[in-house]
């Protein structure tokens, strides 16, 4: 008999967690390499499940990849590490039980860290270890991301015709993270060729078995589930499980009347909540038709439509121009307002508000973009860095902007922290910009990012950074792809300071249909010129701009005057060839900014005349 064969008259019992019941040994470290230091531990453990009535023993090889053991410097150890697993699992189960490779799922928050093509190529030396040394079946486990167990699975299937069991994990009851309802995801394993599909991970018994409620027997597969013991609470600097045994006793004849022929645990799980499921399903046999529970429908409020168009939209139309002006750094708001109506009246498309620009901290441009709409008319931009929210912060910080009516924002990673005022802080990046625009993508879709239904469908109009002080252009175009791909709706450039820049970004953006707003930022003085050539990174400018610069000496007014000068020639080049401008407000200066509006405004004056 076989694996599949005993799953079409039996129900089987799956062993426990692993990695929590070491962790409550007091071991912290690499699990997958106690295969190799300290193998009687990992015999130990499986022994432990199978006393307890488990038959389907998992590898303690979840990590074994070339990623996940690289952060502790085994990235060379990945046969060893697999092929010890192996075979310490099938020394313990001898003829009684079923011995299952574990894969577990690599992506985590930052999605856009790890391509495809590095996925693939990991899997695969894992996957080779694990079939070389003829385990019974496949366990992959623990996917969040869905279109990774989409391309795990198909190599797996490709490489065997061994049982593949297929898990995904859930954030929310019945939904995955990308919204797809676990019905149509699970159909969509058993079409891929997975023998068993399932659930595991994050979700106690309770809401996994809600779940699967919504989930019809499969045709040609069969259901599993993996619970967690319960949610974790947090004792003394340590996570800890705290669901009895008797507990899941009740549980698994629920699990049982859902379909699922295959139960065991997830985190938290010991050989007593196994225990306890084998003796509850002892003498029972697996069901052949369940009744369905419907899915909720989910309703998505209305809302009335934005009448002002979008950026994005706006400079498809006709020449735009936003500009920069920085919250303060010191409380007291009135110049900034001064500033803001200033612009207003010039007629700028959008003032932007940059979030703790160079890692040192302001007002929060949330804060004085509210000021703003309370006292102006200007619209905000506003800036969001990685940087300074975790996941849970920022999602909530877009709730926090759709429900004030702010839908113009430019997602960016943001500068890390040791390079501000305060080196020593921490720096979150629980997402990158990358993963941040696909996130405002989703909420765009009325979806959280656990996959979560928000509501509502917020109404974003999403600018991403674009970086052309490199050395090569084109790895900069790349990232622009990459962030088209996640959503981003238009771009804005960092400031540049040369004619022939701005022609070779257009040359190498000019096959692109995703707008773009050129960067300008006028110089307040030859000190000023001299600090930007030096010591900001990536920007040099032209020994022609230095020399005009410095020939302005230490006269303030004169600097100001040449800068703006400098800044209306760029302007002229980079309004031949885009449609967008991008004014960035130097020290509070918005007279300087104000002043190059105008300029522009007048060149747009001007050629509607001529078309006229």
């Amino acid at each position: 008999m076989g694996l599949l064969e005993d799953l079409q008259s039996k129900i089987l019992i799956g062993d426990g967690a692993t990695g929590t019941l070491l962790y409550t040994h007091g071991i912290d470290s690499c699990f997958e390499e106690l295969n190799l230091t300290k193998s009687e531990e990992i015999y130990g453990i499986h022994q432990a499940y199978l006393q307890a009535g488990a038959n389907v023993i998992q590898t303690n090889t979840y990590a074994a990849n070339y990623q996940k053991l690289a952060r502790h410097g085994l990235e060379d150890s990945v046969k060893d590490i697999n092929v010890a697993g192996v075979k310490i699992a099938k020394q313990a189960v001898r003829d009684n039980g079923y011995v299952v490779g574990t894969i577990g799922g690599t992506r985590s928050f930052q999605k856009s860290s790890m391509s495809i093509e590095e996925i693939k190529r990991s899997f695969r030396e894992q996957l080779f270890w694990l079939l070389h040394e003829d385990v019974d079946g496949l366990l992959l486990e623990t996917y969040y991301d869905f279109e990774e167990l989409k391309t795990v699975l198909e190599i797996a299937r490709k490489e065997t015709d061994k049982p593949i069991i297929s898990h995904v994990s859930l954030h929310e009851i019945g939904v995955l993270q990308d919204g797809t309802h676990i019905s149509d995801a699970l159909s969509q394993l058993e079409t891929l060729g997975a023998n068993v599909i399932g659930l595991n991970c994050r979700l106690g018994p309770y809401h996994m078995i809600q779940s699967l409620e919504e989930v019809p027997l499969p045709k040609q597969a069969y259901l599993s589930a993996y619970p967690n013991a319960s949610l974790p609470s947090y004792v003394d600097g340590k996570l800890v499980y705290e669901t009895n045994s008797d507990y899941f006793s009740e549980s698994a004849r629920s699990f049982r009347n859902q379909g699922v022929r295959l139960i065991g645990g997830c985190c938290g799980t010991t050989p007593s909540h196994i225990s306890a499921i084998a003796s509850a399903l002892k003498d029972e046999e697996p069901i052949t038709f369940k009744t369905v529970k419907e899915r909720p429908i989910v309703v998505v409020e209305e809302q009335d439509i934005e009448t002002q168009p979008h950026l994005h939209d706006i400079v498809k139309e006709r020449k735009s121009i936003i500009v920069e002006l920085d919250p303060p750094k010191k409380l007291g708001v009135t110049k900034f307002l001064e500033g803001a109506k200033a612009l207003e009246n010039a007629g700028v498309d959008a003032v932007t508000l940059a979030d703790n620009s160079l890692a040192s901290p302001r007002v929060s441009n949330l804060a004085m973009a509210t000021l703003m709409q309370q006292h102006t008319t200007a619209r905000p931009l506003i800036h969001i860095t990685c940087r300074d929210r975790n996941l849970i912060g920022l999602q909530s910080h877009l709730m926090g902007l759709h429900t004030l009516g702010m839908n113009q924002v430019l997602a960016i990673t943001g500068d890390p922290s040791k390079i501000g005022d305060f080196p020593g802080a921490t720096s979150v990046y629980d997402l990158s910009s990358f993963d941040l625009i696909s996130l405002i993508s989703q909420f765009n879709e009325g979806l959280s990012y656990s996959g979560k239904p928000l509501g509502q469908k917020t109404n974003f109009s999403i600018a991403a950074a674009f970086n052309p002080n490199v050395r090569h252009l084109d790895k900069a175009v790349q990232r622009l792809e990459k962030k088209i791909t996640c959503g981003a709706h238009y771009f804005i450039t960092q400031p540049l300071y040369c004619e022939k820049q701005i022609r070779d970004v257009y040359e190498a953006t000019k096959h692109l249909d995703t707008p773009i707003y050129i960067g300008i930022m006028p110089l307040t003085g030859a000190r000023n010129a001299r600090f930007i050539h030096h010591e900001v990174p990536g920007i040099k400018l032209s020994d022609q701009i230095l020399t005009r610069m410095d020939a302005t000496g230490s006269d303030r007014l004169e600097g100001q005057i040449e800068g703006i000068a400098i800044a209306k020639d760029l302007i002229d080049t980079a309004y031949e060839l885009f449609d967008g401008i991008y004014l960035i407000t130097p020290f509070m200066r918005y007279e300087m900014t104000v002043e190059l509006t105008r300029y522009i405004q007048q060149k747009q004056l001007v050629t509607t005349e001529r078309k006229i």
